[in-house]
């Protein structure tokens, strides 16, 4: 069986899992970003977990009053779900105000007796429910496959709500978010807006669980906003990024989980990729590839940056090194700045095909580049060492290893300004004399 990448879109049996799974994402998504930015992460957790005892409870009395219509069962778990994350959110609420409990542990207890509460209610079911137990078992991890034309209107209300409502209260919402304060003071209905944002929150959570399940919700809410958070500062821009991030991810965990059981199928071993695990774990790569490869924020990228200023600070030390000495040789240059042979070798290589240094007789110099360069590097030592000095007052003694670490990171603006403000000094607190700018000349 060939299936295209258009019948996610058409086809009647895989399009309502596939419509379903990408709006029901993109809803979460845009709700996470307010969560991420408001650092309340574990509200999500929290009251995604508190949906289940509901939804339990709501399935078993719509199972005793209508037996015969097992179709809408999605109604009573909307229904029983709402009002226990209700509750929950209730809960964390009055034990933060009335009780003076820290927020951490007041999500910590209402997700630990919330979820303990379904738990057991579920366990009632499988002795006297058992049919419908298992309508309540798939809540856990979802069960998008079976998503009907219904689910698209439902979760496509939802996106449009959640949409409709960023765009109205942008503003507003955007100074609630970083000048609560100022915004409480400009008479911006900050209160309101709170509300309105946990209602959609609890919505998105609560028809959510229909596709990604109670455990897994929290992922695809938080995910995106992670993966975003990394790209940009800007708010509009972190809104659209988790609107991608959660589109693609409701697509792709459709898109592999169809094919990876239709893989395993035509290979005759009985096993399915669930569809909302993947969806969460397409969610959590993305993050996870954000939180790692991002141009500016990402782990790979500040390695390298941190890599390149030591290098940097290596071959500055080793230009003011030789400066001083105005030669040195390979066996002197190890020991002094303690770094393998070989890694040398290569620092070395480059700083002479850069033009800063000369060799000769197993010795090396400095270029007319190079004695400019290390002038430069002394000199805004020398001018930190008196500024620490004579404008703070330290002890002479004190003063030279800070100044280790400042030349490498003095602007000439911030050289500039050091000199008119100590009066275009020509020796240090050791007596040394400052190089003048650009001097070319060997100096000690």
């Amino acid at each position: 069986m060939m299936i295209s990448f258009w019948d996610f879109f058409i086809d009647p049996v895989l399009r309502a899992p596939t419509w379903g799974c990408i709006l029901m994402c993109l809803a979460s998504s845009l709700m996470g970003v307010l969560i991420f930015l408001r650092k309340r992460s574990l509200l999500a957790e929290t009251l995604s977990h508190a949906t289940y005892p509901g939804a339990v409870i709501g399935v078993s009395v719509f199972a005793l009053l209508f037996p015969l219509h097992e179709e809408w069962t999605f109604i009573a778990v909307l229904g029983g779900a709402f009002a226990s994350s209700w509750l929950g959110l209730k809960a964390i609420e009055w034990m933060e105000e009335k009780g003076k409990v820290r927020t951490d542990a007041a999500l910590c207890f209402v997700l630990a007796v919330f979820f303990g509460v379904g738990i057991v209610a579920a366990s009632a079911m499988q002795s006297a429910l058992p049919v419908w137990q298992k309508q309540v078992q798939m809540l856990l991890f979802g069960q998008a496959a079976t998503m009907t034309d219904v689910h698209i209107a439902i979760y496509g209300c939802l996106a449009l709500t959640a949409a409709l409502f960023l765009f109205l209260t942008f503003r507003p919402l955007q100074s609630s978010l970083f000048d609560r304060d100022f915004s409480i003071s400009a008479g911006i209905p900050v209160s309101i807006l709170d509300r309105i944002l946990f209602w959609l929150l609890l919505i998105s959570l609560i028809v959510g669980i229909r596709s990604v399940g109670v455990v897994l919700m929290s992922g695809m809410v938080i995910a995106p906003a992670v993966a975003a958070r990394q790209f940009s500062n800007r708010l509009q821009t972190l809104f659209g990024l988790a609107a991608l991030f959660g589109v693609l991810s409701g697509f792709l965990g459709n898109y592999l989980s169809v094919m990876g059981s239709l893989a395993f199928s035509q290979q005759g071993q009985k096993m399915t990729l669930p569809t909302g695990p993947m969806i969460v774990l397409v969610g959590t790569i993305f993050a996870l590839l954000s939180l790692m490869f991002a141009p500016k924020r990402g782990l790979a990228f500040r390695i390298g940056r941190i890599l390149a200023f030591r290098l940097r600070c290596l071959r500055e030390n080793i230009l003011k090194g030789i400066w001083k000495k105005e030669s040195l040789s390979f066996d002197q240059l190890k020991e002094a700045h303690q770094i393998s042979p070989l890694f040398l070798r290569y620092v070395l290589f480059r700083m002479k095909r850069e033009g800063w240094l000369s060799r000769k007789e197993k010795r090396f110099g400095l270029t007319f580049d190079g004695r400019q360069k290390a002038a430069s590097i002394v000199r805004l030592h020398r001018l930190w060492e008196l500024y620490l000095a004579e404008s703070l007052g330290q002890q002479v003694e004190n003063v030279h290893r800070t100044a280790e670490e400042m030349e490498h990171i003095l602007t000439p603006e911030i050289e500039e300004r050091l000199t008119r403000l100590l009066a275009n000094p020509t020796h240090d607190p050791h007596h040394q004399p400052i190089p003048e700018k650009h001097e070319s000349i060997l100096g000690n």
